[in-house]
């Protein structure tokens, strides 16, 4: 290990503490759900917009509001419904009639942590509103653009299409987040632990003390340090191969999943699939990427990118079907 390495994987240790205390602030409000924390802790690290999704009730908006409350930022809720307009997203132009002049008032997307909840119940003109903010970081109001803050992170939450009263999110939209986490019901102990706090009375949500907060300026102390972390050219090489078997299954003698995938993942899932990997590097306290990391990250990264065909569909067959055949089927380095 050369002493670069060495020396990120020293300063990834120094920061272990203050991720084992966002994870037991989230651990106040949620039981269990790793998986969902460790994705959310991802997404903090790599600047990376999340989408959850899952039947309601699985402590979605619980675990954002968690994390938000743990560190020392500004944290807005939308509750995204049908009669939504863009303006209550980005902000509007007000007239002054005293004056006789416009001011711009801005809206809750200025803030550091935004929980977009139950985003597939807006109409698509939202949709193409918060678009601009997630891609350019930036919001246009009247005639100005008016830049986001350096910590900005869009934390979805999405009820499954089948659900009565939701509309499916735009392709180009979805592309913007990093990751699609998949919420699914706690085990048996879990909520066992969840029913006995509700009946003796507990509190469902307690925030941390003011000086337990994680400072905005640690969050991006840590992002900078896990954009340190050592990827070998082998990894970045299984990094690709991972992503183009999406697009040409048969060149990773997959030739049957051709008939299955319709569009496969674009550039930007190889990028966020390279950086979602450092940050699991990071939270598992090491200072280089393994092939495992690459492999623990591919379906949040992967499975809200890959287009499947109706002959897929017909067969019951789902995104993370064929990426895990991918990543059985692609040379481990």
């Amino acid at each position: 290990m050369n002493q670069n390495i060495q020396q990120t994987q020293q300063l990834v240790k120094e920061q272990a503490g203050k991720i084992a205390r966002l994870k037991a602030d989230i651990a106040r409000s949620v039981v269990g759900q790793e998986a969902m924390v460790n994705g959310l802790l991802t997404g903090l690290l790599t600047h990376g917009h999340i989408l959850l999704e899952g039947v309601p009730g699985l402590a979605k908006t619980t675990a954002i509001k968690a994390l938000a409350e743990a560190v020392e930022t500004k944290f807005q809720r939308i509750q995204f419904t049908p009669d939504l307009l863009p303006a209550d997203l980005v902000g509007t132009m007000v007239y002054l009639p005293n004056e006789g002049t416009f001011t711009t008032r801005k809206g809750p997307i200025f803030a550091n942590f935004v929980l977009a909840d139950e985003i597939n119940r807006a109409p698509s003109k939202v949709q193409s509103a918060l678009l601009e903010a997630m891609q350019e970081r930036q919001v246009t109001i009247g005639d100005k653009t008016h830049p986001l803050s350096t910590l900005f992170l869009v934390m979805a939450t999405q009820n499954p299409i089948e659900q009565e009263g939701t509309y499916p999110l735009p392709e180009a939209q979805v592309d913007r987040f990093m990751l699609k986490l998949k919420v699914t019901y706690p085990n048996k102990d879990d909520e066992r632990i969840i029913l006995d706090r509700a009946l003796q009375g507990e509190a469902s949500h307690s925030s941390p003390a003011e000086s337990e907060r994680v400072t905005a300026d640690s969050i991006l102390e840590m992002q900078r340090i896990a954009e340190q972390i050592y990827v070998d050219g082998s990894i970045r090489d299984y990094i690709i191969a991972v992503i183009r078997a999406t697009r040409f299954p048969a060149a990773a003698n997959l030739r049957h999943l051709e008939s299955m995938v319709e569009f496969g993942a674009s550039p930007r899932a190889t990028i966020f699939l390279g950086k979602g990997a450092k940050a699991a590097a990071f939270l598992a306290g090491r200072g280089y990427v393994t092939p495992q990391d690459v492999k623990d990250i591919a379906y949040n990264v992967l499975r809200h990118r890959i287009i499947l065909t109706y002959e897929a569909e017909a067969e019951e067959m789902t995104a993370e079907d064929i990426i895990s055949q991918i990543l059985d089927a692609v040379p481990v380095p």
